[in-house]
């Protein structure tokens, strides 16, 4: 589990391709302090590390990512130089600053619109058909591994939905959300009491 609150922003070295992608992240964590077999989330998945090294500040650690995730995550998010959210798991007794996140993608999204507001952005992301009945205002989503509060909500025509979020300047300036521009794809996770409400709700009409 995780929060969605980003303790560091790294990217991605290189990547091997066998029979999955192994990839290598650069990060400043502490390799230390990096266990093998340990889960981080990166940019919203989540992954196990296999090797580590580096010194504390200048650090690497390398994941297998299957086919099966690359397919199923934002296809930019896997290229050398890329920069990636990271966060490691919850540990027992750690502060839940952000909301409950398992670092397991729903789908991609894409940006339709970045618009100054004060100091901050609003964001605006295109949910699939399949995410729109999960995604409310002043409820939780997590794009690219960030936890994050829905605004608004506009449901469209086709079944999709626009929502639109508030990124503050701490927010743009710590994660990789603040280099974001129309088009892009995102990682996207609904909130997993969003997920069983809705679960409930059908059972219930059933």
């Amino acid at each position: 589990m995780f929060t969605g609150i980003i303790t560091a922003k790294g990217h991605i070295a290189k990547i091997d391709q066998r029979g999955d992608a192994r990839v290598t992240i650069a990060c400043p964590f502490d390799p230390a302090r990096i266990a093998i077999g340990a889960s981080i989330a990166c940019s919203g998945v989540c992954l196990t590390v296999i090797d580590r090294g580096g010194v504390a500040g200048d650090a690497w650690f390398t994941v297998d990512v299957s086919g099966e995730t690359i397919a199923h995550t934002a296809p930019s998010q896997w290229h050398v130089g890329r920069e990636i959210n990271l966060e490691g798991a919850l540990k027992l007794g750690d502060e839940l600053g952000g909301h409950i996140v398992t670092g397991h993608v729903d789908a991609v999204g894409h940006v339709v619109g970045v618009c100054p507001e004060g100091d901050s952005h609003r964001l605006g992301i295109a949910a699939p058909k399949a995410l729109a009945p999960y995604i409310a205002a002043k409820g939780s989503v997590t794009i690219d591994g960030v936890s994050l509060t829905v605004n608004e909500v506009t449901d469209q025509p086709d079944g999709t939905a626009h929502f639109g979020l508030n990124i503050i300047p701490h927010t743009a300036h710590v994660t990789t959300l603040g280099n974001l521009a129309p088009g892009d794809a995102v990682n996207l996770e609904i909130d997993v009491l969003a997920r069983y409400l809705k679960r409930m709700q059908a059972l219930q009409a059933g």
